[in-house]
């Protein structure tokens, strides 16, 4: 079982390492994922060996508060409210204590003491300022820092707390036995600006994490609070929650649609862009499917409520991107690697800093060593380190929601962003899955007469539920015909149909219906291998005993098809086809396409060994297909892209999902994954160099400890505000 925990408390990448390894060391736990930037756990657990309960305690004996499990949604957002409230609160405070001490430190810097008042030169004053700061609005440090050391670890907050308050008490005893100093400075304003400018990083922090889970937010906003549901009584107005399964609902124009169901009356155009990332509203009529969230643009209708509450399209996608946002991709692990031991490194090199300071450096200078000890314990805060991964995967998942690619974590993600061949199934993937008639050839008395033969044609096939006789009659009514009632009408299964038309014997099928009827093909022989070459099914049509014309069938290639197929190869990756259907028919559609390699004829079951043999050759695939026949291969690719307009059984298989059923969401998901992999590379670039170059800067006394707590600040917020730039993905 998988369970989801919101976390409260955690500051850096050492806090995720902490709960996962408490997590970890619980009897009956799988696995334990901790993700900082959306404050969750997602734990996997036998329930006969440890239960919900004793995971929650793992996560609070570690020193960090469970608020909730999060399985339905991100969160209240009051609480997220709260937080960035307390931390505007704490910054205010801090930053009027502490701008007269930074007035202080800058008129000292600009060797400017005349600008500097009188009162603020007293040590006592200085004091009196920088203690609010420490010990009020920086209190939250010293507790992080003592739950985190109580469990004989080492977080951001005991870096920031360690450092503060050896400028702040070294500073106290220069006031109090100053004469055991000789003439010290004191260094409240270093203290004091440190907390503030943490403070703000964090506020700026927050504000900008809350940025990341904005499309889910927009998602579970889709979904009105209220539905009119049509009963014995009338109509009335009830809140969403109380409608059940079978229940008649109205829209009406301008509203989005409360629940998943099928219109039995009425028709409209409906806004699925939200969902499908499709601007063109759908047209929609009686017995077509509609989904809860969407926006119904015009006409009323009613509808037949299918799927409710936590049942709906709309709220399983929210717990699919949910769900993704709270893993890990694989390309964490050298971040997590560093995690793990880097406080603990920052605090040695910390202590070396200060004995080499006043040991070697500077012989006795205390000041100096302290400073410069304070600068490093500030400047390597890891929290840039932790956010690299995370805030990129959210706002990646959370983008492709909105243009209706559904990405089950970061795995799939890194992968789909790294694949050089996608296999393509046929039907329901390229082709639209339904066969349309694309060609009327007249033969005999009709020769000339398309139309007269597609309408008598069309009239024998009426009552048939065959495919392909479904196809003709559309066709036949797409060209404006009426088809006739059939006088008799007799269905043969497997090979056609006979039927009486206005006093004719019309027979509509195979070849093997007309020799069973003594109807002689053989004229049409030349025509009817044109039409097979071309990738048709060939239908024949006689009346009264002799042949009258052909008919061809062909499964649709959908629109915008070869555009994606040309798009990925465009891309640098390799498209291949794989279909069950005769060599014949694949050919024809790959050339439309524009495919070279093409396996036909293949089984479902051997479908997945196609992908399992590219995968052998060494190559990176994904699989695209829609049915239940595809789901095996799709579970062995190495990413697997579910036609979301397809099966569940292929949607379960399946690393990502497509809402829409248009294949150029395989073209944007590929490149989304590549735009987020590129930004996670960006930010663990920047965040390892970061920490890399400013330590030895710091440590060879270059850097002053506001300026390090400053930057500290600042390298959060450029990962975070860097990951955002996704939202821009087009």
């Amino acid at each position: 079982m998988k369970i989801h925990l919101r976390i409260r408390g955690m500051t850096c990448a050492a806090c995720v390492r902490r709960i996962e390894k408490k997590l970890e060391q619980l009897p009956g736990v799988r696995t334990a994922t901790v993700n900082l930037a959306a404050e969750k756990a997602t734990v996997e657990y036998d329930p006969r060996t440890v239960t919900p309960d004793a995971i929650r305690a793992a996560v609070v004996e570690a020193g960090y508060g469970v608020l909730e499990t999060a399985e339905a949604g991100p969160g209240p957002e009051e609480i997220r409210q709260a937080e960035r409230r307390q931390l505007w609160r704490l910054f205010g405070v801090a930053l009027v204590f502490s701008l007269p001490l930074l007035w202080y430190m800058l008129a000292m810097l600009a060797n400017r003491p005349g600008w500097i008042p009188a009162l603020l030169l007293d040590p006592y004053f200085q004091m009196a300022l920088a203690t609010p700061v420490q010990f009020g609005a920086g209190f939250f440090f010293y507790r992080d820092a003592w739950r985190s050391l109580r469990h004989r670890t080492a977080n951001m907050s005991v870096l920031i707390a360690l450092g503060t308050s050896a400028a702040y008490f070294y500073s106290a005893a220069v006031v109090f036995w100053g004469h055991r100093f000789g003439q010290a400075e004191v260094y409240f304003e270093t203290s004091a600006l440190i907390v503030t400018l943490v403070l703000l990083g964090r506020l700026l922090e927050a504000v900008a994490r809350g940025r990341t889970s904005e499309a889910i937010r927009k998602l579970m906003n889709l979904q009105p609070k209220r539905a009119r549901v049509l009963g014995p009584e009338g109509e009335r107005e009830v809140p969403v929650e109380e409608v059940a399964v079978g229940d008649l609902v109205v829209v009406r124009p301008g509203e989005s649609i409360p629940v998943d169901g099928t219109i039995v009356e009425g028709h409209s155009a409906v806004d699925e862009s939200m969902l499908t990332g499709e601007s063109i509203p759908v047209e929609k009529g009686v017995g077509d499917e509609v989904i809860a969230g969407t926006l119904n643009r015009f006409g009323a209708f009613k509808l037949r409520a299918t799927r409710v509450g936590a049942d709906t399209a709309l709220a399983r996608i929210v717990r699919i991107v949910e769900e993704a946002q709270g893993t890990r991709a694989p390309i964490q692990r050298l971040a997590d690697a560093v995690a793990a031991h880097f406080v603990p490194a920052v605090l040695a090199v910390a202590a070396l800093t200060f004995l080499g300071w006043y040991l070697a450096g500077d012989p006795g200078n205390l000041p100096r060593a302290l400073i410069n000890f304070t600068a490093v314990l500030v400047i390597a805060c890891p929290c840039a380190l932790g956010l690299a991964t995370p805030t990129s995967i959210m706002v990646g998942t959370g983008k492709g929601a909105e243009l209706g690619i559904l990405i089950r974590g970061g795995e799939h993600l890194e992968r789909a962003g790294r694949l050089d061949t996608i296999v393509l199934d046929k039907t329901g993937t390229i082709t639209r899955g339904e066969p349309a008639l694309t060609d009327v050839v007249p033969l005999g008395e009709f020769a000339g007469r398309p139309r007269e033969l597609l309408a008598l044609a069309a009239a024998a096939e009426l009552r048939s539920e065959h495919p392909l006789a479904v196809a003709v009659v559309e066709g036949a009514r797409a060209a404006g015909l009426a088809p006739a009632e059939p006088e008799d009408f007799e269905a043969v299964p497997g090979h056609g149909v006979v039927a009486g038309v206005n006093g004719r014997r019309v027979v509509v099928g195979t070849r093997k219906l007309m020799a069973a009827h003594g109807i002689d093909p053989g004229g049409a022989e030349e025509v009817a291998a044109r039409l097979t070459d071309a990738g048709r099914t060939v239908v024949l049509v006689a009346a009264n005993g002799a042949l009258v014309g052909l008919l061809g069938l062909r499964d649709t290639v959908k629109e915008g098809a070869r555009e994606a197929v040309a798009a990925l190869q465009g891309m640098g990756l390799e498209v291949w086809m794989v279909t069950g259907d005769n060599a014949r028919t694949a050919a024809a559609v790959a050339r439309e396409v524009g495919i070279a390699h093409v396996e036909s004829e293949v089984l479902p079951e051997a479908k997945a060994e196609v992908v399992a043999a590219l995968r052998r050759a060494g190559r990176k695939v994904g699989m695209v297909g829609d049915g239940i026949n595809d789901a095996p291969a799709l579970a062995v690719a190495d990413v697997g892209f579910a036609i979301g307009t397809g099966t569940d059984v292929a949607v379960e298989a399946a690393g990502i999902t497509l809402v829409g059923g248009d294949l150029m969401g395989v073209v944007r998901a590929v490149r989304l994954s590549r735009a987020v992999l590129a930004n996670i590379r960006q930010n663990l670039f920047w965040a390892f160099f970061y920490n890399t170059a400013a330590i030895p800067v710091a440590a060879l006394g270059y850097l002053s400890p506001v300026l390090a707590a400053g930057a500290m600040a600042l390298s959060s917020v450029s990962v975070v505000s860097n990951a955002l730039r996704l939202k821009r993905f087009r």
